[in-house]
């Protein structure tokens, strides 16, 4: 694992954190707040850094305050397959594990607040809503799994193009608490080969259906990282989800 910077900010609060209202201590009441207050770390890591590697045991658990995370593992044969995505105010980490089950590595420049693992599991015995937020984001992770489940097994390439655009505009809109609306601008955190091994596409399919989507108007580019939803409506049918994300009857 590369070495990563660890930062101790004297005046970041968790009362005055970004990620609160989203993050695993957003039930904690002030006592709690103060404890984790005084466990917690930051570190950060650069694109292509890696964070955790699967099997090997990891001594923090904690929350992604910027950036994007990638979780994937490596195949028999050598090929990386990508599984997931954690955006700020994700969990990084399983309490009461302590080997990886996925390589952790950083898309873009990404800050973690940290907690050691031993620290934070006598806390999470002792945090009756501490315990139920994680559980609540577990389930909320299982739904996202049985979905994307979906998206692999039944969606056309066209569909998870334009799935895989609305999750992370829904994803960046719900951290900024901001309504999703038309013409929201969003810096896609993968390049077309990442998105590809996400999808489970080729890069020539995915350069084609972006350019499909561009030219039916559902999506605008600035650049190769840089876009504009100008319907948001339009591209959820296309994706074959309603405007809340959910699948269409």
């Amino acid at each position: 694992m590369k070495p990563a910077t660890t930062l101790r900010p004297e005046r970041e609060r968790c009362a005055d954190c970004l990620i609160r209202h989203r993050a695993v201590c957003s039930h904690c009441g002030p006592a709690e707040l103060e404890f984790l207050d005084a466990i917690k770390s930051y570190r950060t890591f650069k694109p292509g850094e890696e964070i955790t590697a699967m099997g090997q045991e990891t001594d923090f658990l904690g929350s992604v305050v910027n950036g994007v995370v990638s979780l994937s593992r490596i195949l028999a044969d050598g090929r990386r397959q990508m599984v997931g995505l954690l955006f700020p105010s994700d969990f990084i980490g399983r309490p009461m594990r302590a080997q990886a089950p996925f390589d952790a590595i950083a898309v873009t420049d990404v800050k973690l607040c940290i907690f050691s693992r031993p620290r934070f599991e006598a806390l999470l015995r002792d945090t009756p809503s501490l315990e139920s937020r994680l559980l609540e984001m577990t389930l909320d992770e299982l739904d996202a799994a049985r979905d994307w489940m979906v998206l692999l097994g039944r969606k056309t390439a066209r569909e998870k193009m334009a799935s895989f655009f609305l999750l992370v505009a829904r994803r960046l809109a719900a951290v900024a608490r901001a309504e999703l609306r038309d013409g929201v601008e969003l810096e896609l955190p993968l390049t077309r080969e990442d998105m590809a091994d996400f999808l489970g596409l080729t890069i020539e399919t995915v350069s084609r259906q972006i350019s499909a989507l561009r030219k039916a108007g559902a999506i605008e580019l600035t650049d190769a990282r840089h876009m504009r939803i100008p319907d948001i409506a339009a591209l959820a049918e296309i994706a074959g989800d309603d405007d809340d994300g959910g699948m269409i009857d």
